[in-house]
């Protein structure tokens, strides 16, 4: 059975499903700062890690495994979280390499009227200064309503190169000024706070699914 972190009210009509990035676990402080900031706009966040990253709590030290592989996982905190009672609308995603799993699951699961949308944190559209080794081509024709925060100094995909791809129309890409992989400004340069990002992105997330959720 799949372990989970809650945060937000049991009874929220909308649960947000997370998973980690490739190098931090669940309980990060930036998976941490994102749950509270969701959960303080209402919604039920629930958070949960693969297998790899989980057995590093019990000495195991295991590499990121190729992202695709480990889809079964996400299908599987799916099931575990509904076999948990968490009723209502689901909407998956994660940081990173977690919001990229889920991206691969996202129109099977939709199509089944599992979830209702897809939420990426920094969407990995490709590895550090390798520009051309994209992450993208299931994102052209993704059916899967889709909201994707990036830092506009991501070095996972900057803006001017996100302009450049095929993006299904189904995807909104809010960019949030002067955010780092970890959606972090730089208070002294961009004016705003981690804090400023992380009310932008809840409150975004907020009309976001009052559009998509019927």
């Amino acid at each position: 059975m799949t372990a989970f972190l809650f945060d937000g009210p049991d009874a929220a009509p909308i649960t947000i499903l997370l998973a980690h990035g490739a190098g931090a676990p669940m309980d990060s402080a930036s998976m941490t700062a994102t749950a509270k900031a969701l959960a303080a706009a209402g919604f039920r966040v629930a958070r949960f890690e693969f297998h790899y990253m989980a057995a590093r709590r019990y000495g195991h030290r295991k590499p990121p495994p190729r992202a695709e592989t480990v889809n079964p996982e996400y299908v599987r905190a799916i099931a575990d979280l509904r076999a948990k009672g968490v009723n209502g609308r689901l909407i998956i995603g994660g940081k990173s390499m977690g919001g990229r799993v889920a991206s691969m699951i996202a129109d099977e699961m939709f199509s089944k009227g599992e979830i209702a949308g897809l939420l990426c944190l920094g969407y990995p559209f490709h590895p550090p200064e390798k520009p051309t080794q994209l992450r993208t081509k299931h994102l052209a024709d993704l059916k899967t309503p889709t909201l994707i925060f990036q830092g506009t100094r991501d070095e996972f995909g900057t803006r001017d190169e996100v302009a450049t791809y095929t993006l299904s129309d189904k995807i909104e890409v809010i960019w949030l000024e002067d955010g780092d992989h970890d959606l972090k400004p730089r208070k002294s340069i961009s004016g705003f706070s981690a804090a400023d990002h992380l009310k932008t992105l809840a409150d975004a997330v907020k009309m976001w699914t009052e559009r998509i959720v019927r």
